[in-house]
């Protein structure tokens, strides 16, 4: 098997308890591959890391309780009882189950979906298997607090920044970031101060942020004299890039500031040495993962794991009880304690997987007009790409990503993850099979035999979309921007006027546009150049862009205000009263 180790520029040591409540004896079990560490880091952020395999007796408790869901078996006992039920939800446990439904995902389906039963626990209050579960999870996770979501990782990022800010502190974040932080902004009443990410025009692909740029800008604010809530680092990105979270966390940590860290897309880190360190192993506060993307929760269940002193629990919880729908799907609960057992049976799940991915990126490599994306695509030092993801692009063969994958949809049944300007990803996960890397790999053949050309003329094809993320202008905080009137005018009359909606072509859900911000050139010709390409745009009032929602506030009362300053790190800052 190849050896990653070089993937992340920290140091580590073997497992030693991180926190209270979970202890660890020196004795260690047989080695496996799930990958147990703690990242330790200087100075210096690009200390090569060597990886050790040991693990605590926690962990080796959270392995010898393979195949113990203790929410699965509440759900199931449930099921299994002979009762007369007046209660909701109004299928009655199948009985009145619309048939067309029941005949697409079963009858026993409808039978496990029930209410907040008094066995079945309180997601807000648990005492009983809820609980049960979530400390499991929290075990196997390395966190020191673990909390079931139902609600996406949505919630879990929202109620992780109203957590840590109060209104009218300051939130940094990377401009690049998923649709959900704009939204808790907007909850929170914080103020963004927005970081840059290294940007790829070939690819059309953002990177991650590094301690350095994390470094400057809390200075500047605290020059300023304002309060920094949080920093929130999307790592890694949807296309797997990952930020050196350890180095962020020396310098927040040093001053009090907690680190929130989306890791929808990096659950699966703790499981393999050849994956890069997780967010908790490397300090970070909060976790926000999606379970169920590269692991196998139900969609729209993820977790949030929380280590460290830094935040408080309770506020935590609270704010999650605010956000997470009141009536939760014990469907979706215990898919998550379903996902955490599966991981603990099989210390060995995520071999075959990293195997397929790295020989098929390695054929894929040699086809001729084929690239795959990796950290040589990037001059920041970022310590790692997930390697399940697998971003390839035929601009060579003078192919869009969009054209590209429509060819591999229509003609080959291959179904992508994302798909960009430039580019398409591809996950590999634990249902990946060789048959579908092989199947890939052919196809992608045929897309070099059908459109490369050995005299040359099909040389890399240019990119017309600029990065939508390097100039922008704020006007007003997104949540200032968000309760204003509004006004809707053509799209091509709204150059240099006060956008009034979130715009964001979905997935990958990074925001174009954000309430607040000056339509600029660059943002307009970027949303039109994937619109035409049939991306679907999510937030915006009219999903076809052919006009826009704009702040209805006159320019004379705008500039009563106080007069905000911007840059391409700009900051949006409360109006003076």
């Amino acid at each position: 098997m190849v050896s990653l180790a070089a993937y992340s520029p920290c140091s580590t040591v073997a497992a030693m308890p991180k926190n209270k409540g979970y202890g660890a004896s020196s004795n260690t079990h047989k080695e496996s591959n799930m990958r147990h560490v703690v990242v330790q880091c200087g100075t210096s952020w690009d200390t090569q890391r060597t990886s050790t395999t040991s693990g605590s007796h926690a962990e080796s408790s959270a392995v010898s309780k393979a195949g113990t869901a203790p929410l699965v078996q509440a759900l199931k006992s449930t099921a299994n009882q002979d009762v007369s039920c007046f209660h909701f939800p109004g299928h009655n446990r199948g009985k009145a189950a619309p048939r067309s439904l029941s005949e697409l995902i079963g009858s026993r389906t409808f039978l496990h979906d029930v209410p907040e039963l008094p066995e079945l626990d309180d997601l807000f209050s648990p005492k009983g298997v809820i609980l049960d579960a979530q400390k499991r999870a929290a075990e196997l996770f390395g966190s020191f607090k673990t909390w079931f979501l139902v609600n996406g990782s949505t919630c879990g990022i929202q109620a992780s920044v109203m957590a840590t800010c109060s209104p009218g502190d300051y939130l940094i974040i990377p401009r690049n970031c998923h649709i959900s932080v704009i939204s808790a902004l907007i909850f929170s009443g914080a103020v963004p101060k927005y970081i840059v990410p290294e940007y790829n025009s070939a690819w059309d692909i953002a990177g991650g942020i590094t301690p350095l740029q994390v470094d400057k800008v809390v200075k500047e604010l605290e020059e300023d004299g304002k309060k920094v809530g949080a920093v929130l680092v999307t790592s890694p990105t949807y296309h797997g890039v990952c930020s050196n979270i350890q180095g962020i966390v020396n310098v927040c940590h040093l001053r009090g500031i907690p680190v929130i860290v989306d890791e929808a897309h990096g659950a699966h880190f703790r499981f393999h040495r050849n994956f890069p360190s997780s967010a908790t192993e490397q300090g970070a506060d909060l976790a926000v993962q999606s379970t169920h993307k590269v692991l196998c929760s139900l969609t729209q269940s993820s977790m949030l794991h929380m280590a460290g002193d830094l935040v408080d629990a309770d506020k935590v919880s609270q704010c999650l009880q605010l956000l997470q729908s009141s009536s939760p799907s014990y469907l979706l609960l215990s898919s998550l304690d379903a996902a955490r057992a599966q991981l603990s049976e099989n210390a060995e799940s995520f071999d075959e997987p990293i195997s397929m991915a790295l020989e098929t990126k390695h054929q894929l490599r040699t086809i001729p007009g084929i690239s795959v994306l990796d950290l040589s695509n990037f001059i920041s030092d970022f310590p790692a790409i997930d390697p399940l993801r697998i971003t390839l692009s035929a601009s060579d063969l003078q192919l869009s990503g969009y054209e590209a994958d429509d060819i591999l949809v229509e003609n080959h049944q291959i179904v992508s993850e994302l798909v960009g300007t430039q580019a398409v990803t591809f996950a590999v996960n634990l249902g990946t099979r060789r048959h579908d890397v092989r199947r890939l790999v052919h196809s992608v053949k045929h897309l070099s035999e059908k459109y490369f050309s050995e005299d040359g003329s099909s040389s890399r094809k240019e990119n017309p979309a600029c990065s939508p993320l390097d100039n922008f202008s704020i006007k007003l905080t997104p949540r200032e921007a968000f309760f204003s009137k509004k006004r809707r005018v053509c799209i091509e009359d709204s150059l240099g006027e006060i956008c009034g909606e979130l715009i964001c072509p979905y997935p990958p859900g990074i925001p174009v546009l954000i309430p607040g911000e000056v339509v600029t050139q660059d943002s307009l010709s970027y949303l039109m150049t994937v619109r035409d390409n049939g991306m679907a745009i999510s937030g915006a009032a009219d999903g076809e862009l052919k006009s826009i929602m704009l702040d209805a506030v006159q320019h004379s009362t705008f500039f009563s205000r106080r007069v905000y300053a911007w840059s391409h790190t700009g900051v949006a800052e409360p109006p003076e009263t």
